[in-house]
């Protein structure tokens, strides 16, 4: 079920995908004008679907220009289906007059071309608008020597295709740049088994911080049976993946306990044995790529959890301050900093791309996570003890 979840934007590109073929085949049989017009694009959304199906499958090439026809034949597709439903509206504007007709007409042009300028944006400018963002999360009973420690969090790379070297080289000098007491990697490294791993640990391991690098495997490692090999990896380059560990960090006189876990799966209860890795004492932090394992972690005595698998939706609209995408079907928790009783979650929307080569309403960012001192209403933590 949780592949399912993970697979449903891919379905919804297919779906769209054969709506506009059965549209361009209609269009086609119209007259030999149309059909030259439509047959390269017909012939690239079919191309895109196919591959799709075969990379669902776990066979087929991966070559980087096939990726590119893979995720943009969602993007032929729907703005084959905004030109048709465009062209509707204007020839029914003809059964009007006056300023009726010309809205209906404006109308109809606007929809024609609205999805392909929204995806030409998603795809050339905002895909790429890489931005840093602070966010400051309270923790009651917080010790002194961690308030305003610095943490830079990076998740959700997938790099490839659509997220380059030079990106993540952009991104890992954006995290440097705070001088972090301690920089996260919460998983998504790559999106496949034949991506290239070795290139992005090697450009992690260019983070700098205090307390070094720790992170977290996400459900592409999992799929793919990369988490050994990337744990493997990562311990040379200096990044130490925690699989149900904790490391316990001096700061002064206070600790900060950081926990890892690998992905946790929907149809599996959350963070079973997680629960003897919180210390008394510290200050708990749990570093999951699940951000809906949040309440259980809370229960268990986390005070902060770092998250992200969601890219803050990837395609998000705000209406009425509500961001609507996919991502809320499966969690509450999309992006951004959330609160429950005395715990704190942040979800980042990461750096890559997952299925399409765009986002829209949700660009890429790395994160910094200030710790600040909240009011005490639990009691709590003794500064001077770090129990193992």
């Amino acid at each position: 079920m949780d592949r399912f979840w993970s697979w449903l934007p891919e379905i919804i590109s297919w779906l769209a995908g054969l709506a506009a073929l059965a549209v361009l085949c209609r269009q086609a049989r119209r007259s030999r004008k149309a059909l030259r017009a439509t047959v390269p694009i017909l012939l690239w959304i079919a191309g895109g679907i196919a591959a799709g199906i075969l990379r669902a499958a776990g066979a087929g090439p991966r070559w980087g220009w096939l990726e590119w026809v893979r995720g943009s034949a969602p993007l032929a597709a729907v703005a084959v289906l905004g030109w048709v439903f465009g062209r509707r509206a204007l020839a029914r504007a003809g059964r009007f007059e006056g300023g009726r007709r010309g809205f209906l007409k404006a109308a109809g042009g606007a929809l024609a071309g609205l999805p392909l300028g929204a995806a030409g944006y998603g795809v050339l400018i905002e895909r790429l608008d890489l931005r840093p963002v602070e966010v400051e999360l309270p923790v009651e009973g917080l010790p002194e020597d961690l308030d305003g420690l610095r943490i830079a969090q990076i998740t959700d790379i997938h790099l490839g295709p659509f997220f380059g070297e030079e990106d993540l080289r952009r991104a890992v000098e954006m995290a440097n740049h705070w001088r972090p007491h301690l920089a996260v990697v919460t998983g998504d490294l790559v999106s496949s088994r034949d991506g290239p791993l070795e290139a992005c640990l090697r450009h992690l391991a260019r983070l700098k911080a205090e307390a070094g690098v720790l992170g977290c495997h996400g459900n592409h490692e999992s799929y793919a049976g990369l988490e050994q090999r990337a744990s493997q990896l990562g311990a040379r380059s200096g990044i130490a993946f925690l699989r149900g560990e904790r490391r316990q960090l001096r700061f002064g006189r206070a600790c900060l306990n950081v926990a890892g876990v690998d992905y946790q799966p929907r149809h599996r209860p959350y963070l079973r044995e997680a629960g003897r890795l919180a210390a008394s004492g510290a200050t708990n932090l749990l570093l999951s790529h699940n951000p809906d394992v949040f309440p259980i972690a809370a229960r268990q005595g986390f005070h902060l959890t770092l998250a992200g698998h969601t890219h803050g939706g990837q395609i998000n609209f705000e209406i009425s301050r509500e961001g609507w995408n996919v991502a809320r079907f499966w969690t509450p928790f999309v992006y951004g900093a959330y609160r429950l009783g005395s715990a704190s979650l942040f979800v980042s929307r990461g750096l890559g791309t997952v299925g399409m080569p765009l986002r829209l309403g949700a660009p890429p960012e790395v994160a910094l996570i200030r710790l600040r001192r909240a009011p005490d209403r639990v009691a709590g933590m003794d500064p001077r003890r770090c129990v193992t």
